[in-house]
């Protein structure tokens, strides 16, 4: 009889307590056994070498060595999927860009529901972060540099016709970057879905905006789509497009969570869809489930062109999979080379 194997994770955190309900929680899962605890980077180290882990668990700050700067030494030489534990804080960006998969948030001291919450949330990672794929080389931008002022451009009547929405879930906050960092300013407007908590969104869409050409913003209901912005589903609230005259709008609305997410790719594709139909372009990229599947098969249905990362670039290969498994996607294509197809597209030479 076949018997599966349990997730093996370390689990690195500076206070002990701390450390000790984590390992009881999670180890509550029949699926995962904690194999090591670690106070700093140093003794993690070494547990890594003696108990091989599968997954490990990492507060970010800590005594001697932070989190941040330990996963930029560890990855080149133990590229181990990582779920960084920690406070609200930009913090968790850089460690999502050093190589960590996903986040989880450390409920305020003594709430009793915000920790069963905490360990509920890192178990499901956990168990996605056991089947991710790291270590992969960042995408270095694309030949020739689309980025920058001298772009070609295309006409303002039609960029602001067109709409180009993307999804993402696990590993999508890199990924999001190495698209529209490439991007000049001279595009449709594009709206988001990352899956991803209140704040965090809001920070996350900051960080972007003071990294790349395109304003980047956190989406307000009523919002504007125009050339050369792009609007990020805040967290709990899901976003649609609405179609007023010759321009577009973002809705942003609280509801149920649909496939498990609040905002949900789906409900922004289906929108699409059905606002913008053959004027949008689709992306949809690394993440577990199958949210934004359906919604990008009526995308393609309504005559929008659809963009799928390909499984070797992906993090997880989850959302695009099903996506791909169902007809939605037109084109697969690695991760380096999505901000150019989406380019050729725009400038109607694909």
């Amino acid at each position: 009889m076949f018997i599966k194997r349990k997730i093996k994770v370390l689990i690195v955190d500076d206070s002990l307590l701390f450390r000790e309900t984590l390992a009881r929680g999670i180890t509550s899962d029949p699926g995962i056994e904690v194999v090591a605890t670690a106070p700093d980077p140093y003794t993690a180290s070494e547990k890594i070498i003696e108990f091989e882990p599968d997954v490990m668990t990492l507060d970010v700050e800590m005594p001697r060595m932070n989190g941040i700067e330990f996963l930029r030494r560890l990855m080149p030489q133990y590229p181990i999927p990582v779920v960084v534990v920690s406070a609200v804080s930009e913090n968790v960006f850089d460690a999502l860009n050093a190589g960590a998969v996903d986040f989880v948030t450390k409920s305020a001291p003594g709430n009793p529901k915000g920790m069963d919450s905490l360990i509920n949330e890192l178990i499901v990672k956990i168990k996605i972060a056991s089947t991710a794929k790291v270590g992969h080389l960042k995408g270095a931008g694309l030949p020739g540099g689309l980025s920058g002022r001298n772009n070609p451009k295309s006409e303002i009547s039609d960029l602001t016709e067109r709409i180009i929405a993307i999804g993402a879930s696990t590993g999508g906050t890199e990924a999001i970057y190495q698209v529209i960092k490439s991007l000049p300013r001279e595009i449709p407007g594009m709206v988001i879905v990352q899956h991803m908590p209140p704040v965090f969104t809001r920070m996350y869409a900051e960080r972007l905006n003071n990294s790349c050409s395109l304003e980047v913003r956190e989406a307000k209901d009523g919002d504007k789509v125009l050339p050369g912005r792009v609007l990020i589903a805040p967290g709990d609230f899901h976003m649609r497009l609405k179609k007023f005259g010759g321009s577009y709008q973002v809705e942003c609305f609280k509801g149920e969570r649909v496939n498990g997410h609040c905002p949900s790719v789906d409900i922004l594709f289906e929108s699409v869809a059905k606002e913008a139909g053959r004027n949008a372009i689709g992306v949809i990229l690394t993440g577990m489930g199958y949210d934004g599947a359906k919604g990008m098969l009526s995308m393609r249905k309504n005559g929008a062109r659809t963009i799928g990362q390909d499984e070797h670039s992906c993090v997880v290969y989850g959302m695009p999979k099903v996506a791909y498994d169902i007809g939605a996607v037109e084109k697969q294509v690695a991760l380096d080379n999505i901000a150019q197809v989406v380019f050729s597209v725009i400038n109607g030479k694909l």
